[in-house]
């Protein structure tokens, strides 16, 4: 059964000059967070703490990261009272040199990572300037010393009639919680990627309310109650700033290829689609490398075209596992249309489709990837992604009059 594809963010009206100028801002799938994040009070452990014990808080569980869900389109909440019994009255009670002089590595911890405020629920949480409803998610993944606490929590849950949605793939949410689950999601896959130190393979643990992992110098594990710690081997992340201890994210052009002359569109397709379904190009961006050439370097690996000028048009965060999605419309040059996929082996097919199919295809052959084609649809027709995944927009954006002699953008 196909799944609903759900609405675009709505951003606020701006009559600004540029939006004037280059027309409304793309809001794209799993972007448009309703939370503001306030990162710089995540260090404030008085915040955070605040935060946590209010009784508005909401709690966003999550299952090795899928997420907890009223159904397909709605996540569900929970109240402080539920998570702790994993997580403990006031987690932030102490402060985070304090938390790093009692570390122990042989005690699992829960990972509560801090996502935001939204400002627009007022519900009595006020600290200093800021005001509204704070959301925490929650990692009740069982894993190590927490594993029974995890699943008691999760069974209280389902019992009451929610479930833990698949977060793999996960496309069908509302757009003010999918973007609630985009940030949740590469945090907490994070997390669970590094529990060891990229600087010297030690344990680490989670600070700054889930937005950062440090290496603590000592380890209170295998030792006796009342005995020092074990000191640790000096680790480099220990000294100044390190790109090892906060989150990554990994960038990713995708790209509208516009033929020379303005009137048709370079589409690909792999191994993975179904029969004509067919996407934008896309690639990892490279380190050295800016958008524009990796554009023009991705493009011509995957299909041998040669792109000219590149414009970027938008970016969509994506949560598989932390990317995000830069996307760009380039256009070919007069002599660079021919398409060659003996460079790189990744494309199945690429083809240039006129602008009218690709129209049709809008129309009538757009759904998820693994979904089956839509009503309407006929059979041989071009298939293409949905308006939540950014390659829709870029094809829009280009039928639409992106090429006019007055930009869009």
């Amino acid at each position: 059964m196909a799944q609903t594809i759900p609405d675009l963010p709505i951003l606020a009206e701006d009559d600004s000059m540029l939006s004037r100028r280059f027309g409304r801002e793309v809001a794209n799938y799993f972007s448009g967070s309703p939370l503001n994040r306030v990162s710089f009070l995540r260090t404030d452990y008085g915040f955070l703490h605040a935060a946590y014990s209010h009784p508005a808080t909401s709690f966003l569980l999550m299952d090795n990261l899928s997420p907890l869900a009223k159904d397909a389109a709605n996540l569900s909440y929970v109240t402080r009272d539920v998570v702790v019994p994993l997580t403990g009255e006031e987690p932030f009670k102490k402060p985070e040199p304090e938390q790093v002089k009692e570390f122990n590595s042989a005690i699992t911890q829960p990972v509560i990572l801090f996502l935001g405020i939204d400002e627009k629920k007022k519900t009595g949480f006020e600290y200093r300037e800021y005001r509204g409803k704070p959301y925490f998610a929650i990692d009740v993944t069982p894993k190590g010393t927490i594993a029974e606490k995890a699943r008691s929590i999760i069974d209280i849950v389902k019992a009451t009639g929610v479930s833990f949605i698949d977060g793999r793939r996960l496309m069908s949410l509302n757009a003010p919680d999918a973007a609630i689950y985009a940030e949740a999601r590469a945090l907490l896959d994070w997390h669970a990627r590094n529990p060891f130190c990229g600087g010297c393979g030690q344990p680490t643990m989670a600070t700054n309310a889930g937005w950062k992992r440090v290496c603590p110098p000592s380890d209170f594990a295998g030792i006796p109650e009342g005995d020092a710690p074990k000191e640790r081997a000096d680790c480099p992340t220990r000294h100044g700033i390190s790109n090892l201890c906060f989150p990554r994210t990994d960038p990713t052009v995708i790209m509208a290829v516009v033929s020379a002359d303005g009137t048709k569109l370079l589409l690909g397709r792999n191994k993975r689609f179904p029969p004509n379904w067919y996407s934008t190009l896309a690639g990892f961006l490279e380190p050295g490398e800016s958008i524009e050439e990796a554009v023009r370097r991705e493009t011509w690996e995957e299909s041998g075209v040669t792109v000219g000028r590149v414009v970027i048009h938008s970016s969509q965060p994506w949560p598989y596992p932390a990317n995000l999605m830069v996307g760009a419309i380039g256009q070919a040059t007069s002599a660079g249309e021919t398409i060659h996929l003996g460079h790189d082996e990744e494309l199945t097919d690429a083809k240039w489709f006129s602008f009218d199919e690709v129209r049709e295809g809008l129309a009538n052959g757009a759904s998820a990837l693994g979904d089956p084609a839509p009503a309407g649809y006929r059979e041989g027709a071009l298939r293409l992604p949905p308006q939540t995944a950014i390659a829709n927009q870029l094809i829009q954006a280009v039928l639409k009059g992106y090429l006019d002699t007055a930009p869009k953008m």
